[in-house]
């Protein structure tokens, strides 16, 4: 998720992790040697902010609050915290990336269940055959193993939208920014019967230029990618169709009884901060957004000199684009690289193995093994030592396949 979270091949991964790697983002110094983990984009690079933020974030939650599973029965998403959703609205018109007026909001256990529940919502019962579910290659890896983990009747995974030519209907994930290559985009498939859903997690200020509000039918974005908070697993969609939403609704009812009240009153307390920061240039800390985009600028400026003239590895170029939140012409800087070897590098994830970097080879977004998808939303320390590494192999007088 493009911006939901990688959580089956990060389980997978554990055994090649050292054990001071999965302490809870706590910084520590890397030896030489050690195995550097830029395969999921956990966002540990937004620590340092929210550490210089002090207690501005800090909640207290007594004993006999959020009880109740029910947050407003008014509302047709009866789970949904009411400031969380005064947060998410009041956001989303700071920045300008989205429009919200006239939309219904269903919040989810990070985008991961909001894209089940659309898979749920779209797919007509009734149909002869399964919805059929596609995204341009390349696409976010775990699209795939989302569509057919459950082995539903209902729709069916059907890979890159460019090769698509099935009749009846489908369902077109579109990423934007993409996820793993960054790039904006917009649909592919020009077919009767199908719909769009639009995973908006990377439309950031800190990402991309933001160029205009997003205004689809279906938008989903989650607090990992805008604020850093991949723990607390809140997510959100944007519907304008009210039948889809309760359909939705319904899927997360059968399946999780709503979401986490702790869990949402923390996603609006952060996104309520990240709001007055923005309007607010003198506020203490910054804003999040100006933060994240010197971080990511920076190292994209690293990365790039690094392999400036590399027989090894490229990497693409972004358009400079207008951003109507910064006020400025830039280029985006994604939060992943997506790395192409050359020559005798047939299979790029496997060889940065070879040397201590794990990655997600371009098998895994229905590409070519010599992309690998590299994070650039680790901790400065992993940037760093990838970095370094990078430079040693761009120095070796023989490249040999890993």
């Amino acid at each position: 998720m493009c911006g939901t979270t990688e959580q089956g091949h990060a389980i997978r991964q554990t055994e090649d992790v050292s054990p001071d790697a999965r302490n809870n983002g706590a910084s520590r110094n890397l030896s030489s040697d050690a195995v550097v983990n830029l395969d999921h984009g956990d966002p540990t690079m937004f620590e340092t902010y929210w550490r210089n933020m002090g207690d501005k974030c800090t909640l207290v939650i007594p004993g006999y609050q959020s009880l109740s599973y029910f947050a407003d029965t008014k509302n047709l998403c009866w789970f949904l915290e009411p400031k969380l959703e005064e947060s998410i609205k009041n956001l989303h018109n700071v920045v300008g990336n989205a429009v919200v007026d006239d939309y219904y909001i269903v919040v989810g256990t990070g985008s991961s269940q909001l894209i089940e529940a659309v898979l749920y919502a779209l797919s007509p019962p009734d149909q002869p055959k399964p919805t059929s579910v596609v995204c341009a290659a390349p696409y976010y890896s775990c699209y795939k193993e989302m569509a057919e983990y459950m082995r539903s009747g209902l729709y069916k995974w059907e890979g890159d939208a460019h090769t698509f030519d099935k009749a009846g209907t489908y369902i077109e994930m579109v990423t934007s920014p993409n996820n793993p290559d960054g790039i904006c985009r917009e649909a592919v498939v020009k077919k009767d019967g199908g719909k769009l859903v639009h995973d908006l997690a990377y439309y950031w200020p800190q990402y991309t230029p933001i160029t205009a509000p997003a205004d689809y039918d279906i938008m989903l974005f989650t607090v990992s990618k805008c604020t850093g908070h991949a723990g607390s697993r809140i997510g959100w969609a944007l519907v304008k169709d009210k039948e889809v939403a309760q359909k939705m609704v319904g899927f997360m009812t059968i399946s999780t009884i709503g979401v986490s009240k702790e869990s949402q009153h923390r996603a609006a307390k952060i996104l309520e901060v990240i709001s007055n920061g923005c309007e607010d240039f003198k506020s203490p800390g910054g804003n999040f957004f100006h933060y994240g985009k010197s971080i990511l600028t920076k190292r994209w400026d690293i990365l790039r000199n690094t392999l400036k003239h590399s027989r090894v590895f490229s990497l693409a170029k972004y358009p400079i684009k207008y951003c109507h939140f910064t006020q400025d012409f830039s280029e985006a800087h994604p939060a992943f690289a997506w790395i192409k070897s050359k020559d005798k590098i047939d299979d790029c994830e496997k060889f940065f193995r070879g040397h201590n970097i794990l990655t997600r080879s371009g098998r895994r977004f229905g590409s070519d093994p010599m992309y690998a998808r590299v994070s650039m939303v680790s901790k400065e320390e992993d940037f760093e030592l990838f970095i370094k590494r990078l430079s040693s192999i761009n120095n070796l007088n023989i490249i040999s396949a890993a």
